[in-house]
């Protein structure tokens, strides 16, 4: 949706190494906002992103109008079931189908071969994929890898949006998966005893409000057992408030890492 970085960039490079031609979309898509006001506040710049795009080397930039994805009297929507209510699903009702109606409307004006979405946004990935499958879109779905900065904080045109006290204080999304990380290679599979060492690293963050952290299957999305007996997807999203003396909005960040317990 534009607001072009380095994590974006990312796809692009991956994009390179896929494909002989390279298209970026840039569209703020109307459909996947529970608030008009944060759709109408949504950051844009068109030309800044288009220079960035020239400087990658960027065959073709799609950026459409929203009556040319949302014609008069248009009336379809995409809804992918199981995967769109739980995680960003629950507390965004309707967000999903707004993401795989818009995906789909793309991949249908565009045609490729390949299509690239980052892995930090690991729901919207599974839903994308499902979608893809669904209808027999005939496109290869990849996820990129998220890019983190020096810190360890995922990428993500929010930060720029946390004040001095809550940027510090956002660490603590990477720390709560770097300590279930650890646990897990030192052989913890209980899922409650990982959850409750999450929520003790993000509970450091005091300007944060947990929105969930919760260890689901990476595939189908479901929870997993009392007991990992595989890959289990840990995923994280927190609301910081504005710093004390700030302004603006409260920022919504997500993050994930796919744990994998070693198999006797």
């Amino acid at each position: 949706m534009g607001a072009l970085h380095v994590g974006h960039l990312s796809l692009v490079e991956l994009a390179r190494k896929r494909a002989d031609l390279v298209w970026v979309s840039i569209f703020v898509n109307p459909t996947q906002f529970n608030d008009n006001s944060d759709f109408e506040g949504y950051p844009r710049d068109l030309e800044a992103d288009l220079e960035i795009c020239r400087n990658r080397g960027v065959d073709l930039v799609y950026a459409p109008e929203v009556e040319d994805l949302y014609p008069v009297g248009d009336q379809t929507r995409v809804g992918v079931g199981d995967l769109a209510e739980p995680l960003c699903g629950a507390s965004r009702p309707g967000h999903f189908e707004g993401v795989a109606t818009v995906v789909a409307r793309l991949l249908l004006a565009a045609k490729p071969h390949v299509a690239i979405f980052g892995e930090k946004d690991f729901q919207q990935l599974a839903v994308i994929r499902r979608m893809a499958s669904d209808l027999g879109i005939d496109v290869e779905i990849l996820g990129g890898a998220i890019v983190r900065e020096p810190d360890g904080l995922a990428l993500s045109s929010r930060n720029a949006r946390l004040g001095p006290i809550a940027r510090k204080q956002a660490v603590a999304l990477v720390d709560a998966l770097d300590a279930a990380e650890r646990a897990v290679a030192n052989g913890e599979r209980a899922r409650d005893a990982l959850l409750a060492e999450v929520r003790r690293h993000l509970e450091t963050a005091t300007q944060a409000t947990l929105d969930y952290a919760e260890l689901r299957d990476p595939d189908t999305l479901e929870p997993v057992p009392p007991a990992l007996d595989g890959p289990a997807l840990l995923a994280l999203a927190v609301e910081f408030e504005p710093d004390p003396d700030g302004a603006g909005k409260p920022v919504r960040l997500i993050d994930n890492r796919v744990l994998l317990p070693a198999q006797p």
